[in-house]
């Protein structure tokens, strides 16, 4: 009898180097697991439909050119019920309010979760539906956890250790709360074809966001342009 195959497998230590000015590096290691969510085409067919009609661009590939880190909340009490709810290429009946615009399943690149565990769902490089305008450009940061399960200081050093791994290997220019997308509305890089399309966000919590641009401040990243 053959045994099932692991849900996720050990991607190993992560070394990053990020420069801090023009004279010195910082380096941080760090273990993150690849727990790959289905990317299948149907979830292809509907990246690309997502792409054309929402964003106004058409591509072959479902790939994006990531210059922004959006981190969020699950709003979801464990990883495992996260990753059930990303892991289809549709959303399910519950979200039938944003299956309006598309049936594309929401998702997030990587899964943060209690005790700091970094789950990578997807490559970098793959569109992930986490941010309404943002998505082409946006890696998204799922955190376990919600208004009532504040998120932890372990995952505040993983998100700071994943961040600066990201700017360290892409041209990360923002790093933004998931609260504060819509203060992009009316800049170059909003790309949301329905400005009707909207949604109310808290997440990652005004208090995470503080505390984790005051860890980063050294990388200079922009945020949310003020309105």
């Amino acid at each position: 009898m053959k045994k099932n195959k692991p849900l996720f497998y050990y991607a190993g230590q992560i070394l990053i180097a990020v420069l801090i000015g023009n004279t010195s590096c910082a380096q941080a290691t760090f273990r993150t697991f690849y727990k790959p969510i289905i990317f299948d085409s149907a979830r292809t067919r509907l990246t690309l439909e997502y792409l054309k009609n929402r964003h106004s661009m058409t591509q072959a590939t479902p790939t994006i050119k990531p210059i922004m880190v959006v981190l969020h909340w699950t709003a979801i009490p464990t990883l495992e019920a996260t990753f059930d709810a990303f892991n289809r290429a549709t959303l399910p009946a519950a979200r039938a309010p944003i299956a309006t615009v598309s049936n594309l399943n929401v998702s997030s690149q990587y899964l943060i979760d209690r005790d700091g565990t970094i789950f990578q769902l997807m490559p970098d490089s793959l569109f992930a539906r986490h941010v309404i305008g943002l998505n082409y450009c946006a890696i998204g940061v799922e955190n376990v956890g919600s208004e009532t399960s504040p998120l932890t200081d372990a995952q505040l050093k993983a998100n700071e250790d994943l961040i600066r791994y990201l700017v360290s290997k892409y041209p990360i220019e923002y790093v933004i709360g998931h609260y504060e997308y819509t203060q992009f509305i009316g800049t170059s890089l909003w790309r949301e074809t329905d400005p009707k399309y909207l949604t109310e966000k808290t997440d990652p919590g005004v208090s995470f966001m503080n505390r984790i641009r005051e860890n980063i401040k050294d990388l200079h990243l922009k945020g949310a342009p003020l309105k």
